[in-house]
């Protein structure tokens, strides 16, 4: 009798170990992505093609590509990291925080956004901004903040190259990234806003706002990277690899990326 007992309590020990380990196991096959928020629509759904193709399924964290430098350089569990330029990839190369060295995955482009009730003007070169900055009807003018991310850095160049930054500088609406700033002008917070092209492609941004893709002449290559960390798993290796196949580069350029 106390012979059964003991084998009862044993497997029921069994269990229970099984059971509080089972989470951990789950939880390390789904690694975490930092991601800039610049690509997130695209990011999403290449995430379910790679879940329907292969299972596995991850997590994404989206911010701009200096912020989450920070973070990983403090140490966050991230294992791939996608920037919206080479730059702060490379600075976590520099720092041995990475496997291997960066990859550029596309190239991304830039975009002047209006919400669709607006009567301003949109062109490529912005003459139609600068009118209506001249009439007075710009009062708040979005971008993301140029001190940590890349597309606020070539929304700054490019209004510098037309001679619209310092006549903008009283406007300016500094979003966190290029999706906030986003959301400030879809919503009319702001009566305009350059974001990345690949926003401004979404389903959810068309319905709300109208817009017109900037030349790549005025402002530095948008060198989307990206580069595994020092802890990347099976997974997030795998996805890696992914990114770089033919189904992930048809969902990228349907965003407006094209290849590097």
């Amino acid at each position: 009798m106390i012979h059964c007992l003991s084998t009862k309590l044993f497997r029921l020990s069994l269990a229970l170990v099984f059971l509080c380990y089972q989470p951990l196991v789950n939880a390390a096959d789904r690694p975490v992505i930092a991601a800039a928020a610049s690509v997130k629509f695209a990011l999403q759904e290449i995430a379910a093609a790679f879940q329907q193709d292969t299972g596995k399924s991850l997590r994404i964290s989206y911010a701009s590509s200096g912020n989450l430098t920070r973070q990983i350089m403090q140490g966050s569990p991230f294992e791939l990291f996608l920037s919206a330029n080479a730059g702060y990839v490379s600075k976590l190369v520099q720092q041995h925080k990475t496997q291997g060295q960066a990859n550029i995955y596309a190239l991304g482009r830039l975009a002047l956004i209006k919400p669709k009730q607006s009567t301003l003007l949109l062109d490529a070169n912005l003459q139609g901004l600068k009118l209506a900055l001249q009439q007075g009807k710009i009062k708040h003018f979005a971008m993301a903040n140029p001190e940590h991310a890349p597309y606020g850095v070539a929304a700054r160049e490019t209004l510098q190259s037309l001679k619209l930054w310092e006549p903008l500088q009283a406007k300016l609406v500094l979003g966190e990234n290029a999706a906030q700033a986003a959301q400030f002008t879809s919503s009319a917070a702001a009566e305009a806003g350059l974001i990345s092209y690949s926003l401004a492609l979404a389903t959810v941004l068309q319905k709300q706002t109208e817009h017109v893709l900037i030349p790549a002449t005025h402002h530095q290559p948008l060198q989307q990277s990206m580069v595994l960390l020092k802890n990347a798993g099976e997974t997030a290796q795998h996805f890696f690899n992914y990114l770089q196949q033919d189904k992930a580069r048809v969902i990228l350029s349907r965003y407006g990326y094209s290849a590097p």
